[in-house]
């Protein structure tokens, strides 16, 4: 029986299921020069490239809109459902 392929790309998504290392872990989410994503250490797709500014960017935009939702509790769920009672729909058939 062949071996399967430990790493790799599929439809240009890249993969990778070898046993991580430390120091393989800690250098993909820190690569000077690289883009803003970069192929994850180990399973599949891509991860943020910790030494671009870019990543910093989108870390701090993230954690602000979880901030305002964590704040905000939920209120416009809330008052989208406080309705002034049931509504009559009437449809034509003509």
């Amino acid at each position: 029986m062949a071996d399967k392929p430990q790493s790799g790309e599929i439809l240009g998504i890249p993969y990778n299921f070898e046993r991580p290392s430390m120091g393989r872990m800690l250098s993909s989410y820190w690569q000077p020069g690289k883009g803003m994503l970069v192929k994850k250490p180990f399973g599949i797709g891509y991860t943020l490239n910790l030494a671009n500014w870019r990543s910093w960017i989108a870390l701090v935009v993230v954690g602000a809109l979880l901030w305002q939702e964590r704040s905000s509790g939920g209120d416009t769920v809330a008052t989208m459902d406080d309705d002034d009672g049931p509504v009559e729909v009437i449809v034509d058939d003509d």
